[in-house]
């Protein structure tokens, strides 16, 4: 008879740092050349069955699309439908499992990512989404790995937490998984956020279907496949890159809709809440939403702050994977006496910045992720320099190649043939109207505009920080002045679900800092927590009574 089960104690996975020599850059280089030199067919996967609709996409890389990575078959509302049916009929045995065996598939996963499975996820994610090493390594490898990890020992830590029991009774909670299924929606700059949303409610029992983003489906194929090889039964988690309206209206209008895990724009997820909310009467149960959002995130200095820090982290916060990141700093604040020793050496350091193919290891800044993405930054840094009060410091070049000279953004739209791909310069705009359309709306991309306020406005500038964006995901203060940070923390409360104190605005870890934020960011469910498991579960409370009574009458009963 088996006692009560502990998983291994988790941990994060190192970062490996694919310096020259090592053995996991040339692997990764080795990797690399293989994928660019084939071609994969990429089918929906129904029921563990592959299913090619003919309806066939090309899968390009978007640093260079002349390079064919693949094709992935588009998905409809038939597929959707039998994708549904199958995750339905999957989940009532796979519900059934005994809690350690459904972890044990996705601990497996974790050691097969950690190891023999690292190079493959890392180069599907550096072509299909140009990311560059570093950036995949801390995305698909490391945080998918502490996803899982981290998160058999959440659902451990939810099955524990069983009620008192007095005399002569037994109390116990059954932490059920959902009825119905769940539809994980995944976006493109994260392959860890696409394993995240498809395998945690998995992990706790649902069945799921999974739309990823049409920008990663090759990651999402890749993770798809290493899930099957760890174990996970057909049909647990249905792979269905397609359609969104067509798959989305399929499974929100399906009775047995039992939750949405959504990371997307924030008018994307109103508008599933808002189909949900039409549809509220025709469901079985009232669904689970999870949403994670956008962001308007900010870095504010203060005049104590420390010069080479706050440069660092605005480097790095803003410009990592082209700004394509829900918490990139995208607004800063820096008083002005700050701002003049600061401009040159930051404005020096962004323009020096290499950019082209992640394939190259020395670049920093690789391409964005389509041409929607690129117009549409374009367009802000263009209207940034036409703008009256603002004006383009660093960068505001873009260009279709990342080998010749790149157009000013003024330039009539170019148009991408050959090699070329989506490249933006690192852009830096320098703002005098701290509510100008760079320092309110979401770019997306690789552009910060940094606002300089007066000296001795610190107060003032912490307020103008907390209202002027809808959003509340991530945000930084800089000082070495303690009572500045103690202001600021509770200025900023509610600014930012994730804060950080003399640190970037980015790159939160499983178990350390889990991820969310609320306001118009989402419903701040925390990745990487606890309630990224106990969202996918609905209690049942047990009583037994051991000694039951025999007769009605109570004790007061016995006189007038």
């Amino acid at each position: 008879m088996a006692g009560n089960f502990r998983v291994p104690e988790p941990f994060n996975e190192p970062v490996f740092d694919y310096a020259p020599g090592s053995p996991e850059r040339a692997e990764l280089k080795a990797e690399l050349e293989r994928m660019s030199g084939e071609e994969v067919d990429i089918p929906a996967i129904i029921g563990g069955q592959e299913v090619r609709s003919g309806n066939i996409q090309p899968v390009c890389a978007p640093h260079d699309l002349s390079l064919r990575l693949g094709v992935w078959h588009c998905a409809g509302t038939e597929e959707a439908r039998r994708a549904v049916e199958g995750s339905r009929e999957a989940r009532r045995e796979w519900a059934s499992w005994p809690w350690e065996d459904r972890v044990a598939v996705f601990l497996r996963a974790a050691e097969m990512l950690s190891s023999s499975w690292r190079s493959r996820l890392n180069a599907a994610t550096m072509l299909g989404q140009s990311k560059n090493a570093f950036q995949s390594e801390i995305d698909a490898a490391c945080e998918t790995v502490d996803f899982y990890r981290y998160g058999a020992a959440f659902l451990e830590e939810v099955l524990e937490q069983q009620p008192h029991s007095s005399d002569g009774v037994w109390n116990r909670t059954d932490h059920r998984p959902l009825e119905g299924f769940v539809y994980a929606v995944s976006p493109f700059n994260f392959t860890a956020i696409g394993a995240n949303l498809a395998g945690m409610p998995a992990l706790a029992g649902c069945g799921v279907l999974w739309k990823p983003s049409k920008h990663a489906v090759l990651s999402g194929y890749h993770t798809y496949k290493l899930l099957e090889e760890a174990g996970l039964p057909p049909g647990v988690i249905d792979f269905v890159p397609g359609d969104p309206r067509e798959i989305t209206d399929a499974a929100l209008g399906h009775p047995e809709f039992g939750g949405l895990a959504f990371t997307g724009s924030t008018e994307v997820f109103r508008s599933l809440w808002t189909t949900v909310g039409r549809n509220i009467a025709r469901y079985r149960s009232y669904p689970r939403l999870v949403g994670e959002t956008g962001g308007k995130n900010f870095i504010v200095a203060h005049e104590s702050a420390g010069l080479d820090a706050l440069r660092t982290a605005i480097v790095r916060g803003a410009f990592e994977y082209q700004g394509q990141k829900c918490s990139a700093a995208s607004r800063v604040y820096v008083p002005k006496s700050l701002w003049r020793r600061l401009k040159d050496s930051l404005v020096a350091e962004t323009e020096g910045l290499a950019m082209g193919d992640p394939a190259d290891f020395r670049n920093f800044v690789n391409a964005v992720i389509d041409r929607g993405a690129f117009d549409k930054i374009r367009g802000y840094v263009a209207r940034a320099e036409a703008g009256d009060g603002a004006r383009v410091v660093a960068g505001g070049t873009c260009t279709c190649s990342g080998s010749r000279a790149a157009d000013r953004t003024d330039a009539p739209a170019c148009t991408c043939t050959g090699k070329e791909g989506f490249f933006i310069r690192p852009t830096i705009v320098e703002a005098d109207d701290p509510g100008c359309e760079s320092m309110c709306d979401e770019i997306f991309g690789p552009v910060v505009t940094v606002h300089a306020y007066p000296d001795g406005k610190w107060s003032e500038t912490l307020a103008l920080a907390d209202s002027t964006s809808p959003y509340g995901l991530t945000g930084a203060v800089f000082a070495r002045d303690r009572s500045a940070v103690q202001e600021a923390m509770a200025t900023l409360r509610y600014a930012a679900g994730n804060f950080y104190v003399n640190d970037k605005p980015t790159g939160a870890v499983v178990g350390q800092q889990p991820f969310g934020g609320g306001r118009a960011s989402g419903t701040n469910d925390k990745a990487g927590s606890i309630l990224s498991v106990l969202k996918w579960l609905t209690p049942r409370t047990l009583k037994e009574n051991l000694n039951p009574p025999r007769d009605f009458r109570y004790p007061f009963m016995a006189e007038e």
